[in-house]
């Protein structure tokens, strides 16, 4: 199999390029094509010798996945699944929001946290992404939009769990916000974890600067070891104190997220225990109406029991917000996503 351009990117290119003695500017032109300019494939490459076309395409793959199905829903928002070199599949969405074109991608094949209502660990884990996997999916998904379209937010909110892939994760975000690559401000990239507190850390000492979500889900450690068995290891308080260690470091407000689930997190006492370990902190909560997983056991809350919880939070002057569900119709909403098609129904692919 050859090599995947993006997977050393821009370092192997620019090897390549000096060793074949070419000018350096050839390497930023091929770049362009890729990042910028959403070449296909080499020969597309139209400003390129076609030598050098033939070269590049005898020589590196632009493309490792393939996609296995693209899926569209009513609201915008696009979801494709796609297959792996070594057979592995994951997920990866699209969501259109006015102007903001905001992609949720993934950073593993499956995900080995084991929260309990969420499809993407139904499986386990099977491995982490490469560099060019996770680019890849980016520049699928901004194959999808007209030319006169850019993408403009990055979500690492899909399969797995990102810090537990740091290290080819912030290379593939690196490119993303540098100007010669997708040119998306740092600022408009997140990255989601269910809260390790050492690769928080981390993350603060490399002063990426990205905005980070910790997906809480509970207030107490009894109700967390339940819905979120990692946590078992690490406990709330820990994960708070890393938290508040990212934000010092980075200055960027966190953003808390909260799956509601009906009867289970959702009451108005949970609302209140909630309040009081995030009062204090500049944050963000964002609460998320649990989005149904077929062959889970758990339901989306009543609009009373929505409005109650809101209610405290919003007493108790907690900054919040309710999440727009977007794509559930084609299991494309936060913790519907999952490897493998046989889920997906009641859509047509586009």
């Amino acid at each position: 199999m050859k090599p995947h351009i993006l997977d050393e990117f821009p370092q192997s290119l620019n090897q390549w390029c000096q060793s074949n003695s070419l000018p350096a500017y050839r390497a930023q032109q091929i770049g362009r094509w890729l990042l910028q300019r959403r070449a296909i494939d080499f020969q597309s490459m139209s400003d390129l010798p076609k030598n050098l076309r033939s070269e590049l395409e005898n020589e590196f793959q632009i493309w490792s996945t393939s996609i296995v199905r693209h899926l569209q829903a009513e609201d915008g928002t696009e979801k494709l699944l796609l297959q792996l070199h070594d057979g592995g599949r994951i997920e990866c969405v699209l969501l259109r929001d006015g102007i903001r074109r905001t992609i949720c991608i993934s950073s593993q094949v499956g995900c080995a946290m084991g929260c309990v209502f969420c499809a993407s660990g139904l499986d386990g884990v099977d491995r982490n992404l490469s560099r060019g996997e996770i680019i890849e999916q980016m520049l699928r998904l901004q194959q999808l939009l007209p030319t006169d379209e850019r993408l403009s937010h990055i979500v690492v909110m899909g399969m797995g769990e990102p810090l537990a892939n740091l290290d080819r994760l912030l290379p593939a975000l690196d490119l993303a916000s540098d100007p010669q690559g997708l040119g998306i401000s740092g600022r408009r990239i997140t990255i989601s974890t269910v809260g390790l507190p050492e690769a928080i850390d981390r993350l603060a000492n490399e002063s990426r600067h990205f905005h980070l979500a910790v997906s809480l889900h509970a207030a107490n450690d009894t109700l967390r070891n339940r819905l979120v068995p990692v946590n078992k290891n690490i406990g709330i308080q820990k994960i708070l104190a890393a938290a508040d260690r990212y934000f010092e470091s980075s200055g960027r407000r966190l953003t808390f997220e909260y799956v509601l689930l009906a009867d289970v997190n959702d009451s108005t006492d949970d609302a209140a225990r909630l309040a009081q370990i995030l009062a204090g902190r500049t944050v963000l909560l964002n609460v998320i109406p649990y989005n149904p997983v077929a062959g889970l056991p758990y339901q989306t809350p009543s609009a009373k029991a929505i409005r109650d919880f809101k209610k405290v939070l919003e007493d108790a002057g907690i900054n919040l917000q309710f999440r727009q569900r977007k794509g559930d119709k084609i299991n494309a909403a936060c913790g519907q996503l999952r490897r493998s098609e046989v889920t997906v129904h009641s859509i047509s692919p586009t």
